[in-house]
């Protein structure tokens, strides 16, 4: 696939600097809609998806806020807790779940219904204090079906990944809240909940017993290609521990540094084509089918669908159902709206496009040979789509936002039978105020981007056009609360921005008690002629639509088909580049060696 990069002269430069520097003196600005004060040490903030309720987490437990009022309806509260992540999802009418994590790494499952929060769970209890488990993170699936948490314990990571009988609580619940309004009940009602079943507990992949590694003979010989993958995963990350060995004078012996804990990143998957999970796609098509991870040094993204073990091994450590291999490491990750695409960005500038319906990468990019590493990309997926292109295949096409860790920010438009492109969206910053901390797409506004820098500065910019739009303009009193990680939330049934402000701006001769409490802006898109022309309907939930898929294999590969005959001159293009670019690289080694071997 050819990539087509958009370059700059110093004259250009010069001439993009001056229609910046008038750009600036146009921008618009944005107004706040409004303050509200927050509960003490509020941590982290959510919305619903429905757009009805934020969720917040502070000292002392949390509470559920109605998004339209900004009034409290609900909270949680408990001696010496602090709430430090938070997520909540719309789980039936007027019934929605959170998900919680507290400052002791303990996670927590709880309920919202009729004014009241009830705890269900705690994911990882501590019964033993000598096995405390510590959870990292803990995320919900969208409808509540679901939960991931990266669990630590003893040096040891690994992820869990829950399944939650979200009707069997809502009728428990029910039935509480019915014996509590009845005029003969004594008073508080007690509730055995459901219990939360352990669907699958993954592991980082470790060598097979008996897989030798120190022959290369031995590995090119191994049958199986997953086990093959795995092993060569975990020789490359092993021996990185050994470039720069610490030497043990006594001994005359090198020792193997330090080994740092492994991370991993999950998302969850919806049904997709004919691959593992469509026979339960069908019967079950708003529901999570499978779990992709990948480990910190990892090369490989693997598959695990979501069923549980069998009852006569439930101690067998899962293997994956699917492993897309890279060439490079992967640094960060993303999967689209509709979860049929998994992109990935990996080390040296690549950004690898995984096609799940035809299992085949959708496309490989080349984004920047001279900027650091990636550090988060995020698909911008949400431009309207009409009637007719719901029901037929359409030509695949995406777009993503990358963020690299010098502050530089690209956006990269590939596809099948498409050229690929990448456009550098902003320099890298001169100043470590003006490093961007968030960069998110906005999914109301087409092609607009939220950006919030070190500083404080907060603005939206277009990527396509390269263009800051507006900027979002806090109180003169008071600045925004830790801008190296905002607090923030996108309502996109509102159109509406809350982020948390901090303590009150120094620079300010004003100061009161109440200014040094944190409060919550508000920022109202919709509200606003500047983004009239940029505002887009957004479509239903993905759990709600129906996952474009073929109906048989026999046609899957008759799209595949008709898509490699479209890109087929694109293809002879890159191939025709590829040569080129290896004969190029065959004669500098060459060179290389004919000095070394006259010197």
């Amino acid at each position: 696939m050819s990539v087509y990069t958009r370059r700059s002269t110093p004259d250009s430069e010069m001439e993009a600097a001056c229609k910046t520097e008038t750009s600036k003196k146009k921008t618009a600005t944005l107004e706040l809609a409004g303050v509200t004060q927050l509960p003490e040490s509020t941590n982290c903030l959510a919305c619903s998806e429905d757009g009805r309720y934020l969720s917040l987490g502070h000292s002392q437990g949390l509470s559920v806020w109605c998004a339209s009022s900004l009034s409290r309806v609900a909270e949680w509260l408990q001696d010496r807790l602090e709430i430090t992540s938070i997520q909540i999802t719309w789980i039936a009418d007027m019934f929605y779940l959170l998900g919680t994590v507290d400052d002791m790494g303990v996670a927590r499952v709880f309920v919202y219904h009729c004014e009241g929060i009830h705890l269900l769970s705690a994911i990882n209890n501590m019964e033993n204090i000598n096995k405390r488990s510590i959870c990292l993170t803990f995320e919900l699936s969208e409808g509540g079906d679901y939960g991931a948490a990266s669990v630590s314990c003893s040096g040891a990571l690994w992820l869990e990944v829950y399944h939650f009988p979200s009707e069997s609580w809502l009728k428990e619940l029910e039935m509480a809240l019915s014996q509590k309004q009845d005029p003969n009940s004594s008073g508080d009602v007690e509730v055995k909940w459901t219990p939360i079943a352990v669907v699958i507990r993954i592991k980082p992949p470790t060598i097979p017993a008996g897989t030798a590694l120190d022959d290369p003979l031995v590995v090119l010989q191994m049958t199986d290609f997953l086990t093959h993958c795995l092993a060569l995963d975990v020789d490359t990350r092993s021996s990185r521990q050994w470039e720069e060995p610490a030497f043990d004078t006594d001994a005359g012996k090198t020792k193997e540094t330090i080994e740092s804990p492994r991370r991993c990143t999950h998302h969850f998957l919806l049904p997709c084509g004919q691959f593992p999970g469509d026979s339960k796609a069908k019967s079950q098509p708003g529901l999570p089918v499978a779990v992709c991870v990948w480990w910190s040094g990892s090369h490989n993204l693997l598959q695990y669908l979501l069923q549980k073990a069998p009852k006569n091994k439930p101690d067998v450590e899962p293997m994956p159902d699917v492993l897309w291999p890279n060439a490079k490491e992967i640094l960060c990750s993303a999967v689209s709206r509709c979860t049929r695409y998994v992109a990935l960005g990996l080390d040296d500038g690549l950004v690898c496009v995984w096609d799940r319906q035809l299992g085949s990468p959708l496309s490989v990019v080349l984004v920047s040979v001279t900027d650091t590493a990636f550090s988060c990309m995020q698909f911008v997926d949400y431009w309207p789509v009409s009637a007719n292109d719901s029901q037929t295949f359409t030509e695949a096409k995406v777009n993503l936002l990358v963020l690299c860790k010098s502050g530089t920010i690209h956006t990269v438009t590939t596809g099948r039978g498409i050229r690929s492109c990448t456009v550098q969206l902003t320099e890298r910053p001169k100043h470590s105020g003006d490093l961007p901390t968030v960069t998110a797409s906005v999914p109301f506004l087409h092609s607009l981007s939220l950006v919030v820098q070190r500083n404080g500065k907060m603005f939206l910019q277009d990527v396509i056009n390269k263009t800051t739009v507006c900027f979002l303009i806090p109180t003169p009193t008071h600045l925004i609360g830790t801008p190296c990680n905002p607090v923030y939330a996108l309502n996109t049934k509102q159109q509406t921005l809350f982020i948390k402000a901090g303590d009150q701006d120094p620079s300010c001769s004003g100061s009161s008690k109440e200014g040094n409490q944190s409060q919550l802006f508000t920022f109202r898109f919709g509200e606003s002629d500047i983004f009239k022309q940029y505002i887009v309907s957004l479509p239903d939930s993905p759990q709600q639509q129906k996952t474009l898929s073929c109906v048989t294999l026999e046609k899957a590969c008759n799209v595949y088909l008709q898509q490699r005959v479209a890109s087929g001159g694109e293809r002879n293009k890159a191939i025709t580049q590829t040569w080129r670019q290896l004969q190029e690289t065959a004669v500098m080694v060459q060179q290389r060696h004919s000095r070394a071997a006259a010197s």
